[in-house]
């Protein structure tokens, strides 16, 4: 599933063709993907014009001057595609329609914004832009871990009481927004704490430094456009590059990174879900 940097490079990407743009016309092509469509989607979508694009932990918003928000969900698999829309010296022109492509926006410029999505896990919705944080999908959500909200105070605050491993205190989206399991791996790593180390009994200057390390790891997957694994592409269409720079993340039977370690990475499975980790860095 694409995690924050994944998203954020999504949003990124659509924003030049979709903020200050009408919705010429939107053609809905199924009545649901994980979950229902709300009703008369496309009408409500039609001729509306988008004012700004963002990024709630994994989600895209979509302000409309119909002061309505469209929450975009990629899910599993979903990906939203530009075409008919110049990028640098690069026209990509309009695709044949395609077996998934489920929604599609007619934006009054021209471009075509595509939503396709084989495993159908992904969503949308749209909800009141005045009463969005009330959406069942974003009340409960922490703070974003690139902003001033996640602080070492809040964190040591968050984990001092948690009784559960600290993969599992991190990958928690109340606690932190939009840290997914590639990226916990990945900071857990640098931190030299092992995934499977019980949250309150680690250090408040070892939790305090994971606050730093956080903000490294998302922004520098962010700048190499996320990580590309299955399905994931930028809206251009491009791969994303952090994959290569993984140090522990899918690297099971390789070398550890840290000069003078001679451990293997090695993957161990917590609640459902792979951790890699190197054994005799991390404690």
């Amino acid at each position: 599933m694409p995690e924050l940097p994944e998203v954020e490079t999504v949003r990124a990407g659509l924003a030049p063709v979709m903020e200050g743009q009408l919705i010429a016309r939107a053609d809905v092509n199924r009545p649901d993907l994980r979950w229902p469509f709300p009703d008369g989607m496309a009408d409500r979508l039609t001729g509306a014009k988008v004012l700004r694009l963002r990024r709630r932990s994994k989600y895209i918003l979509a302000d409309l001057n119909t002061d309505e928000t469209l929450l975009i969900h990629l899910g599993m698999s979903g990906r939203m595609l530009i075409s008919g829309h110049t990028v640098g010296d690069f026209h990509h022109e309009h695709p044949a329609p395609a077996k998934h492509d489920h929604v599609v926006l007619h934006m009054g410029q021209g471009a075509r914004i595509t939503f396709n999505d084989a495993r159908r896990f992904g969503a949308m919705d749209l909800m009141p832009t005045d009463g969005q944080n009330d959406h069942w999908l974003i009340r409960d959500l922490g703070p974003e871990p690139l902003g001033n909200a996640l602080n070492d105070a809040y964190l040591i605050e968050k984990l001092q009481t948690k009784n559960t491993p600290i993969k599992t205190a991190l990958l928690d989206q109340k606690i932190i927004a939009g840290l997914g399991n590639i990226y916990v791996c990945e900071v857990l790593y640098r931190a030299r704490i092992h995934p499977a180390r019980k949250a309150a009994r680690i250090s408040a200057a070892r939790v305090a430094g994971m606050v730093p390390i956080i903000r490294d790891v998302l922004s520098e997957a962010i700048a190499a456009g996320g990580s590309s694994l299955r399905d994931y592409r930028q809206a251009d269409g491009e791969l994303g590059y952090f994959q290569h720079g993984f140090q522990v993340y899918d690297r099971e039977g390789d070398a550890c990174q840290t000069p003078g370690c001679d451990a293997e990475i090695k993957r161990i499975v917590q609640s459902g879900r792979s951790s890699f980790f190197c054994p005799q860095c991390q404690r």
